[in-house]
């Protein structure tokens, strides 16, 4: 069956509606995270509308790696394996000064992982993906359908849409902003973003050859076929390769992305002797910059429309697809009258806390990348220079901090520690994948989480199995019984879900002993654990990761 060649895909215009709609939800923008959110909501069971003003996907790669995280993440979704079957897959990450390698990392050293550190794939592919998917749940995608207008009122929004054909109204509960770093959404609210603008130029050339580099991402600081600047190198699919090449600020932006222009900088990299094509040519400039508040009443921003960061180390549409993992379960609990409101404002203290990490990795990485004094760059090659031998000094080299998962132990929703636990796996960081086996299959421990809360008990005493016998009816909970390869139940406990811990990895990565417990929310990140759980600390930990705070009244589902 041939690939539909999403890069040229042109989208008909959705039909316009005879009247004025009302939708409980709305999400703008079919990029990655809009997609996302609005596929997260629909296998929860939530009616969507995604409207969008564009008829095609991505033109050109774009945003192409994608982060372990984030490949977590549509696992769930349903679109993980399609993602990595078609996707590059790297783990390793090379450093070279002007002529020489000074370092390498492994961004994924553990082995037994379900998928890699990061795979790269172009933006078109990642968003037919993710649209084919959002179809087959039965999203409403409205495609050539713009915004051009809002009203955001306390207790519902009204959304003014133009199409091809004429103009309509959308009033809606909530609507979700996920319409790029321009976000017109942003703007007819009166907000802005706020931070630092790059005065600097870098030039992107996807370009299609045959080549023998190996799956890595390669930076170049002052090589000699591009001296004084920075080069970047990534392999994609189809036999495509990104080349990313810093221009500084003087750089005439018409001139520079003309062929004639770009091919001898290409020619320069890969040799007189290799024969190459482009596919797409662009030239871009980037800020560090975040929105204030992330929600205005019924409205929440997420992905660039939220926050803006700069392309090296992948953090922004791997953070925005965090957005949009943090922000759905939320949504749903809230919904069908499982959560208070507060869970909705959780979005915001967790996610700008996240945003403030990628800033400020983003804006450290950028000063490294394009020092801007001469005492700057003489820092700076010093310690390229030192990397090559001494330890220290590597971890002072800064082509982007890589994208790695946001975690939230300060926040309110996180129940703090009363025993000690491995540093490996920190409260309120996403959870560790690990082999498994349940009825003799093989299987991956996050295949399992997700759908609700859930509680993972490790070689459970049966009289541990006898007071939380509740638990496992409880609607937004579910309990999975985790035994080591020794200790297999002969006959498995009833209403609980029962895996084996065959290689001991889990056990290792949670730091787990016999009797204790891990609660997991619906995006996969540890609330809670214990070494010596009871029934009366797990629901408080359970009503704590849904919101409530201490008076709340609190419907025991």
């Amino acid at each position: 069956m041939q690939e539909t060649n999403y890069q040229t895909t042109i989208l008909p215009p959705s039909p316009t509606p005879t009247q004025d709609e009302y939708h409980p939800i709305v999400v703008v923008g079919a990029g990655p995270v809009g997609l996302s959110l609005a596929i997260d909501l629909a296998q929860r069971g939530q009616a969507v509308v995604l409207v969008d003003d564009g008829d095609r996907f991505s033109v050109g790669s774009r945003a192409i790696c994608f982060a372990k995280r984030t490949l977590d993440i549509w696992d769930r979704l349903g679109v993980g394996e399609r993602m990595v079957n078609k996707g590059v897959s790297w783990n390793v990450g090379k450093v070279f000064f002007r002529d020489e390698e000074v370092w390498h990392m492994n961004l994924l050293p553990e082995p037994l992982h379900r998928r890699p550190a990061f795979i790269n794939l172009q933006q078109y592919y990642c968003e037919g993906y993710l649209f084919e998917r959002a179809q087959a749940l039965g999203v409403d995608i409205r495609v050539k359908h713009k915004v051009i207008a809002l009203d955001n009122q306390p207790q519902q929004v009204t959304l003014r849409i133009q199409t091809p054909d004429g103009h309509y109204q959308i009033q809606t509960d909530w609507l979700l902003a996920c319409d790029g770093a321009r976000s017109p959404l942003r703007g007819m609210l009166g907000q802005c973003s706020q931070g630092r603008i790059f005065q600097d130029r870098f030039l992107i050339a996807d370009v299609r050859m045959k080549a023998h580099y190996p799956a890595e991402r390669w930076f170049w600081f002052d090589p000699p076929f591009h001296p004084n600047q920075s080069v970047l190198l990534h392999s994609q699919p189809d036999g495509v390769w990104r080349i990313d090449f810093q221009l500084g600020w003087d750089a005439d932006p018409i001139e520079e992305v003309k062929e004639q222009n770009v091919r001898p900088r290409v020619q320069a990299l890969l040799g007189a002797d290799v024969d190459f094509e482009f596919e797409w040519i662009s030239i871009y400039t980037f800020a560090c910059e975040r929105m204030e508040n992330f929600r205005f009443g019924r409205v929440f921003f997420a992905g660039d429309a939220a926050h803006r960061v700069s392309p090296f180390g992948a953090r922004g549409a791997n953070s925005g697809i965090q957005d949009s993992d943090n922000l759905a379960w939320k949504l749903d609990l809230y919904l069908r009258g499982l959560a208070p409101e507060q869970l909705l404002d959780s979005y915001c203290i967790e996610r700008h806390a996240a945003a403030d990490e990628n800033l400020l990795h983003s804006s450290r990485a950028t000063d490294f990348i394009t020092p801007k004094s001469e005492i700057s760059r003489l820092f700076r090659d010093t310690v390229l220079r030192l990397a090559k031998h001494h330890a220290f000094a590597r971890s002072m080299v800064n082509s982007g901090r890589l994208s790695t998962p946001s975690s939230y132990p300060q926040s309110p929703l996180t129940t703090p520690d009363e025993d000690t636990f491995a540093s490996n796996m920190p409260l309120g960081a996403a959870a560790l994948d690990a082999p498994l086996r349940q009825q003799a299959q093989s299987t991956w421990w996050l295949s399992h989480l997700g759908h609700r809360f859930t509680l993972a008990m490790f070689n459970p005493r049966d009289d541990q199995l006898s007071s939380l016998s509740a638990l496992a009816q409880h609607e937004t909970l579910q309990v999975v019984l985790i035994y080591p390869a020794q200790n297999t139940p002969t006959i498995p406990p009833s209403g609980f879900t029962v895996l084996h811990d065959h290689f001991g990895i889990w056990q290792q990565r949670y730091d787990a002993q016999s009797g204790a417990a891990f609660l997991f929310r619906p995006d996969q990140h540890l609330s809670a654990r214990w070494r010596q759980p009871t029934v009366a600390k797990i629901n408080a930990a359970l009503k704590r990761a849904c919101g409530y705070t201490q008076g709340d009244a609190y419907a025991e589902h």
